[in-house]
């Protein structure tokens, strides 16, 4: 399979309903819920039940491709999050923060998103694979 027909294969429906799901970590930030009940626990446990969830719809699917698809999921989310930072931080603070303020902070929240995905690939491409066999 050459890596053109490789990407034309990918739901991409699937990739941007995961991607939107990751949101509920800044939106937990935004609401409030992560200072009202403690950022790195929030954050930590977020991430934990974000990954899972990924992992688990990944696998309920037979997701032909888990790894491409999980990365993509992961740089998706990493967009996503910038478009919403962009928007929301000049109506709650009043000025531009976060990523699009610094070309840097952008690749770097792509880069670890798409890491991200990469490791929660790998674990559903392991179960996959021991399901097959």
């Amino acid at each position: 399979m050459s890596n053109n027909s490789a990407y034309k294969t990918l739901n991409w429906g699937f990739i941007a309903v995961l991607s939107i799901f990751a949101l509920i970590r800044p939106l937990m930030s935004i609401l409030g819920i992560s200072d009202a009940i403690g950022k790195p626990v929030v954050s930590i446990t977020a991430t934990i039940i974000i990954s899972i969830v990924w992992i688990i719809a990944v696998y309920i699917k037979q997701d032909s491709q888990p790894i491409l698809t999980l990365v993509f999921v992961g740089i998706g989310y990493g967009i996503l999050a910038i478009i919403i930072s962009g928007i929301l931080s000049p109506i709650l603070t009043g000025h531009l923060q976060g990523p699009l303020t610094n070309p840097i902070a952008i690749v770097s929240v792509l880069v670890t998103n798409a890491i991200w995905g990469l490791i929660t690939g790998l674990i559903a491409g392991v179960l996959l694979k021991v399901n097959a066999n």
